[in-house]
């Protein structure tokens, strides 16, 4: 990272201001420290050749500048900072490729490669003779510079973690090569001790680069006691460089265990579509506890999730992961929402009752076109009308999951085609500005603005603008959001009935069907949808002892589901020659495209599906 001489700034002929870390003129040179941040209220006091207790002024006031870098760019930026020029005139980082992120050093030999570079000159090189500004990269791979590889006393100097000056015998080719302009620097080595290289090395002693720090001719050269101040000026850096590795690795693995642990793809159901966003808090780099999912249902039903277990750790991150594969588990288990959310807090108390969560279930049912909902201390849902009117849905809010001894209520509504249901977590409508009622009030207003000027809104656009009110530097918390356009599904699309279990159930059950199929103009499927149909049926009326539901149904393919009271889930078995039956299923799964079975809290659903010929499917809406 090179950064110019203050001479070299406007008012020089010639000369060019690169950086926060050049100032406009220069402070000349004081037998005693100036007054700290004199022409840069927020850079390290001006460095002199006086008493001791002057260094001690400066290096005090500089490593607390070094201090406030919060990432690799912050540390080192304030490192030339603090250094020019109150120190040297220029300053080169050198980082090692790659950089160390742990207690071991990277094999093979020491390889260098400068940060950043901007426009320098050489001292003595007439004006424009530096090269152009190199753009900004990332830590050990900035492109458009050479690596160097280190070896000899240079490299011995670095991993002994001695800072030295440029004339000392041996390293004179090595230096020429970090300063070069190929690789960013300023141009030549300048005569005398006007050079300081000092390696930076983390809390392991391993090697993470080199600072070099260079004085003009016009300035006093470099003393002994100077050294002093570069080798505390590189530890410093070295410790915030190793501390700014450390906070991005954690930060990465943060990011990557939260987003592992949300859906990796959301469901594309029959009836609804789905849209969602995630953004991590700006705050802090430790991994929150908001999730969201959607999990098809029998019946062409689908449940909608949303939660946020408190507190942001590894540990909130490891207990959305488990709360999250227990609504799955309840779900297939066809519950209530109010008694998947009473088996949640029951599960969430096994993990210890310091680890509460709040939680939202809801389940749509597009053919029926109702929403069922219960919530466990979760913000109110948002429910855009179509026309683009915002309801909040006053969902009684129990406790959070956790608590313990606490019951839910679930509530039904009306889900109108066209609507927009919105999940979400805190972090969307709270902040330490607003509190949740304010915050969703402003929710709705955005969400019916929108709503305004495009009517109904694309979902993308509306997750976009519900989340567009917050920017990146003021999210306190993590943010979830979870949309639901309802599609519903058309009555004309499915056909239903309640058939007595009795042996002459499955002829009435095959007329039935061939009676609809002729209906839906789909005459081609009826021999092998006849036949899945009584083999289905016949099968639900040995073991039923209420009503057989049968039911078909148009969308993209053509469904048909049988339900009964029993909770023996059938397998397909593999009938030997003399058997009488045992060959229903293996029908199924011949003719069929794709067929099931799940047991439901009332006893079981089988079902099987077709491909309907292009023109004969329903067609199912964009955005």
């Amino acid at each position: 990272m090179a950064h110019p001489t203050p001479q070299e700034g406007p008012d020089r002929p010639g000369g060019r201001a690169v950086g926060p870390a050049a100032p406009s003129r220069r402070t000349p040179p004081q037998s005693g420290p100036g007054p700290p941040g004199a022409e840069h209220p927020r850079e390290a006091a001006a460095y002199g050749t006086g008493p001791q207790t002057d260094r001690l002024r400066y290096l005090d006031t500089a490593t607390r500048q070094i201090a406030r870098g919060m990432d690799l760019d912050e540390t080192l930026h304030e490192l030339c900072r603090a250094a020019v020029p109150a120190f040297a005139d220029a300053a080169v980082v050198h980082l090692r490729d790659p950089l160390p992120a742990g207690e071991e050093e990277p094999p093979g030999p020491l390889v260098l490669c400068p940060h950043a570079a901007g426009p320098e000159a050489a001292p003595d090189a007439p004006p424009g003779a530096g090269p152009e500004a190199a753009p900004e990269a990332g830590p050990g791979a900035p492109s458009g510079f050479a690596r160097l590889t280190v070896t000899g006393r240079l490299a011995d100097l670095l991993a002994a973690g001695r800072a030295a000056f440029g004339d000392v015998p041996g390293i004179a080719a090595a230096v020429a090569e970090l300063l070069s302009p190929a690789v960013g620097g300023p141009g030549p080595v300048p005569p005398g001790r006007r050079l300081i290289i000092a390696p930076l090395r983390g809390r392991e002693h391993t090697v993470m680069g080199a600072a070099v720090l260079v004085r003009h001719p016009d300035r006093p050269p470099f003393t002994g006691d100077d050294l002093l101040v570069a080798s505390q000026l590189a530890t410093h850096t070295a410790l915030g460089m190793n501390k700014a590795v450390l906070y991005g690795r954690e930060a990465s693995v943060a990011d990557a265990l939260q987003r592992t642990m949300l859906p990796a793809s959301l469901p594309e159901p029959i009836g609804v579509r789905l849209a969602t966003r995630y953004l991590p808090s700006s705050k802090t780099a430790r991994v929150g506890g908001d999730w969201y999912d959607a999990i098809p249902l029998p019946g062409n039903r689908v449940a909608l999730v949303i939660g946020d277990v408190m507190g942001h750790s590894m540990t909130s991150a490891a207990i959305m992961g488990q709360l999250r594969t227990t609504v799955q588990t309840l779900a297939a288990l066809d519950l209530s929402p109010d008694e998947v959310l009473h088996h949640l807090d029951e599960q969430a108390q096994r993990l210890g009752s310091q680890h509460m969560a709040t939680c939202l279930y809801g389940i749509y049912d597009p053919i029926a076109h109702r929403l069922l909902m219960a919530n466990a201390g979760h913000p109110p849902p948002v429910l855009l009308q179509p026309g683009g009117r915002g309801q909040v849905l006053r969902i009684p809010p129990g406790p959070p999951v956790g608590v313990g001894g606490v019951s839910f209520e679930t509530v039904e509504m009306f889900a109108p085609t066209g609507a927009t249901l919105l999940l979400y977590t805190d972090g969307l409508v709270e902040s330490r500005d607003t509190d949740v009622a304010t915050g969703v009030e402003l929710l709705r207003d955005r969400l019916h603005t929108t709503a305004q000027v495009l009517d109904p809104p694309p979902l993308e656009l509306l997750c976009d603008a519900a989340v567009g009110a917050v920017g990146p530097r003021d999210r306190d918390d993590d943010i979830a959001l979870l949309a639901a356009r309802f599609d519903g599904i058309p009555s004309y699309n499915v056909a239903y009935w309640f058939l007595d279990p009795k042996p002459q159930t499955a002829g009435r059950a095959r007329r039935l069907t061939r009676r609809t199929l002729h209906r839906w103009h789909l005459d081609s499927l009826l021999e092998p949808t006849e036949l899945m149909v009584s083999e289905v049926v016949t099968n639900a009326v040995r073991y039923a002892s209420r009503p057989v539901t049968l039911r078909l149904l148009r969308t993209d393919v053509l469904r048909c589901e049988v339900g009964d009271d029993s909770p023996f889930v059938p397998r397909m078995l593999h009938a030997r020659p003399g058997d009488e039956g045992g060959r229903g299923l293996f029908l199924v799964n011949e003719l069929a495209r794709r067929w099931g079975a799940t047991r439901l809290s009332t006893g079981k659903l089988v079902w099987f599906e077709q491909q309907l010929p292009r023109d004969l499917r329903m067609e199912i809406p964009e955005d």
